[in-house]
């Protein structure tokens, strides 16, 4: 029987609330905080929409597929993803088979809320951003159910309920670890 909870990672669109539930989960389980893209820029010392820009999106995913393996073979760590970390297959395995996976499930309208003043969400940039996301979520959502251990879903409640609700997830998955 194992005696540690494996690494958490936590998947869905942009706007779902990835890294402010990673940062409280990580504080509450008392672990090491990881988000991948800010990851990516430390190890580029560029930011996501200057690669964009400079290496499209096929040059991101690439970056991005290097530090999900790099990251996802860390212990006891809990880690926000990119909304489109699940488009490559070997993402999705690597999310699958190294830790358990949350998907928090936001509905275009959320993301919209969350997003519409955002400027740093290169896919956004268009002249019809809610149509990006219902779009992108069509593509994705499939993708994200696939891998997801727990599925949350976003808008509805505050974080720090959306935390109980993970912790109450976590300790029916884990009874033995007393979380």
């Amino acid at each position: 029987m194992q005696d540690e909870m494996p690494s958490i990672f936590i998947i869905g669109p942009m706007g779902a609330g990835k890294t402010t539930i990673g940062r409280l989960l990580a504080k509450q389980l008392g672990r090491e905080f990881v988000d991948s893209d800010l990851f990516i820029e430390a190890q580029t010392g560029a930011d996501i929409p200057w690669i964009f820009a400079r290496e499209g999106e096929d040059g991101f995913r690439e970056r991005e597929s290097r530090a999900i393996d790099v990251l996802t073979q860390r212990e006891g760590v809990v880690l926000a993803t990119g909304g489109g970390v699940v488009m490559r297959d070997c993402n999705r395995q690597w999310l699958r088979d190294r830790g358990v996976v949350i998907y928090l499930r936001a509905n275009v309208e959320t993301q919209m809320q969350r997003t519409m003043k955002d400027k740093s969400r290169p896919l956004l940039q268009q002249p019809n951003p809610k149509k990006v996301l219902s779009d992108l979520f069509d593509i994705r959502d499939p993708l994200y159910q696939e891998i997801a251990d727990i599925t949350i879903v976003t808008g509805h409640a505050y974080p720090r309920q959306m935390l109980t609700q993970i912790m109450a997830e976590l300790s029916r998955l884990y009874p033995y670890l007393n979380i």
